[in-house]
């Protein structure tokens, strides 16, 4: 057998078990992709209401703020807090899938 050919089958052979693997570990997952699902919103809170506090906060101009803390810059407390709450609606609205 020519080193062509051997070399050819166990490439073939390693392509296989690759495969294989993916497959099992697809197999094995319960969920189609993984997806945990929406996440409840606390008491009170919904998609309406959250929305309006993130479009509150997008008219102050706190997604600026966001994006200079997220590059590492230094924001002052009153405006670390607005970043913070801003990243805290948008997590909760993202999470309960209001934007579906």
């Amino acid at each position: 057998m020519s080193g062509n050919v051997r070399r050819a089958r166990a490439y073939g052979g390693a392509i296989a078990g690759t495969i294989a693997v993916l497959l099992a570990g697809c197999a094995g997952n319960t969920n189609t992709n993984g997806d945990p699902g929406a996440q409840a919103l606390s008491g009170g809170e919904t998609c309406q209401s959250i929305r309006s506090n993130l479009n509150q906060l997008d008219k102050q101009g706190v997604p600026s703020l966001v994006e200079q803390q997220n590059s590492g810059k230094k924001l002052a407390a009153p405006q670390k807090a607005k970043a913070d709450l801003y990243n805290q609606l948008l997590d909760k609205y993202l999470g309960a899938r209001c934007h579906v």
